[in-house]
Protein backbone atom coordinates (compact mmCIF):
# COMPACT_ATOMS: atom_id res chain seq x y z
CA UNK A 1 0.00 0.00 0.00
CA UNK A 2 1.45 3.46 -0.94
CA UNK A 3 2.44 5.50 1.93
CA UNK A 4 3.60 8.94 2.63
CA UNK A 5 4.80 10.73 5.34
CA UNK A 6 5.58 14.45 5.48
CA UNK A 7 8.25 15.68 8.14
CA UNK A 8 10.35 18.72 8.38
CA UNK A 9 8.46 21.75 8.58
CA UNK A 10 8.79 24.72 11.58
CA UNK A 11 9.24 28.18 12.02
CA UNK A 12 11.85 30.16 10.17
CA UNK A 13 12.28 34.19 10.00
CA UNK A 14 12.96 35.28 6.20
CA UNK A 15 15.26 34.70 4.33
CA UNK A 16 16.29 31.20 6.25
CA UNK A 17 16.35 27.62 4.84
CA UNK A 18 14.11 24.52 5.57
CA UNK A 19 14.43 21.10 4.20
CA UNK A 20 11.29 19.11 3.66
CA UNK A 21 11.12 15.32 3.71
CA UNK A 22 8.88 12.52 2.31
CA UNK A 23 9.19 9.23 3.00
CA UNK A 24 7.71 6.60 0.41
CA UNK A 25 6.78 3.22 0.94
CA UNK A 26 4.81 0.42 -0.73
CA UNK A 27 5.17 1.50 -4.65
CA UNK A 28 7.38 1.58 -7.08
CA UNK A 29 9.01 4.79 -7.47
CA UNK A 30 9.88 4.80 -11.22
CA UNK A 31 5.96 4.44 -11.81
CA UNK A 32 4.82 7.52 -10.28
CA UNK A 33 5.50 11.59 -10.32
CA UNK A 34 6.13 13.07 -7.63
CA UNK A 35 4.65 16.97 -6.36
CA UNK A 36 5.23 18.98 -3.18
CA UNK A 37 2.20 21.30 -2.94
CA UNK A 38 0.99 23.79 -0.46
CA UNK A 39 -1.74 25.21 0.70
CA UNK A 40 -2.00 28.07 2.96
CA UNK A 41 -5.29 29.55 5.11
CA UNK A 42 -7.70 30.37 2.36
CA UNK A 43 -6.22 29.64 -0.62
CA UNK A 44 -6.24 27.08 -3.13
CA UNK A 45 -3.75 24.21 -3.15
CA UNK A 46 -0.63 25.30 -5.06
CA UNK A 47 2.21 22.80 -6.80
CA UNK A 48 5.71 24.03 -6.19
CA UNK A 49 8.27 21.35 -7.04
CA UNK A 50 8.03 18.07 -9.49
CA UNK A 51 10.08 15.24 -9.79
CA UNK A 52 9.78 12.15 -12.46
CA UNK A 53 11.55 9.46 -10.74
CA UNK A 54 12.14 7.01 -14.56
CA UNK A 55 14.05 10.22 -16.02
CA UNK A 56 14.72 12.76 -13.37
CA UNK A 57 12.67 15.24 -14.71
CA UNK A 58 11.84 18.25 -12.49
CA UNK A 59 9.72 21.38 -12.88
CA UNK A 60 9.31 24.40 -10.27
CA UNK A 61 7.11 26.58 -10.62
CA UNK A 62 8.01 30.46 -10.97
CA UNK A 63 7.04 31.36 -7.18
CA UNK A 64 9.76 29.17 -6.02
CA UNK A 65 12.33 29.08 -8.57
CA UNK A 66 15.57 29.15 -8.31
CA UNK A 67 14.66 29.25 -4.13
CA UNK A 68 13.39 25.74 -3.79
CA UNK A 69 14.96 22.53 -5.39
CA UNK A 70 13.54 18.70 -5.17
CA UNK A 71 15.75 16.04 -4.95
CA UNK A 72 15.57 12.02 -4.41
CA UNK A 73 17.71 10.08 -1.51
CA UNK A 74 17.66 6.42 -4.01
CA UNK A 75 18.49 4.58 -0.80
CA UNK A 76 15.87 5.71 1.48
CA UNK A 77 13.48 6.27 -1.00
CA UNK A 78 12.66 9.65 0.51
CA UNK A 79 12.17 12.88 -2.04
CA UNK A 80 12.72 16.26 -0.51
CA UNK A 81 12.53 20.11 -1.07
CA UNK A 82 15.29 22.32 -0.14
CA UNK A 83 13.54 25.91 0.44
CA UNK A 84 16.05 28.49 0.43
CA UNK A 85 15.23 32.20 0.71
CA UNK A 86 12.05 31.90 2.65
CA UNK A 87 9.74 34.87 2.64
CA UNK A 88 6.50 35.05 5.03
CA UNK A 89 4.34 34.10 1.51
CA UNK A 90 5.96 30.81 1.84
CA UNK A 91 3.89 30.31 5.01
CA UNK A 92 1.70 26.96 4.07
CA UNK A 93 1.05 23.70 4.79
CA UNK A 94 3.27 21.30 2.83
CA UNK A 95 2.28 18.11 1.18
CA UNK A 96 3.97 15.74 -0.83
CA UNK A 97 2.13 13.52 -3.32
CA UNK A 98 2.01 10.61 -6.40
CA UNK A 99 0.30 10.39 -9.53
CA UNK A 100 0.90 7.38 -11.60
CA UNK A 101 1.26 9.00 -14.94
CA UNK A 102 5.09 9.94 -14.58
CA UNK A 103 4.01 14.11 -15.20
CA UNK A 104 4.52 17.05 -13.56
CA UNK A 105 0.91 18.67 -13.10
CA UNK A 106 1.78 21.15 -10.69
CA UNK A 107 -1.58 22.93 -11.71
CA UNK A 108 -4.23 19.96 -10.74
CA UNK A 109 -4.31 18.21 -7.42
CA UNK A 110 -6.95 16.01 -8.80
CA UNK A 111 -4.68 14.30 -10.58
CA UNK A 112 -2.54 12.83 -7.63
CA UNK A 113 -3.85 9.65 -5.89
CA UNK A 114 -1.62 9.41 -2.98
CA UNK A 115 -1.30 12.09 -0.41
CA UNK A 116 1.32 12.65 2.62
CA UNK A 117 -0.35 13.89 5.88
CA UNK A 118 1.30 17.63 5.58
CA UNK A 119 3.95 19.43 7.51
CA UNK A 120 3.53 23.18 8.97
CA UNK A 121 6.01 25.92 7.23
CA UNK A 122 5.58 29.36 8.89
CA UNK A 123 7.78 32.18 7.49
CA UNK A 124 7.61 34.78 10.44
CA UNK A 125 10.20 37.41 11.97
Amino acid sequence: QVHLVDSGGGLVQPGGSLRLSCATSGFTLEDYAITWFRQAPGKEREGVSCLVFRNGLTEDADSVKGRFSIARNNAENTVYLQMNGLKPEDTAVYYCAVNPYRLCVLSDPQVYDYWGQGTQVTVSS
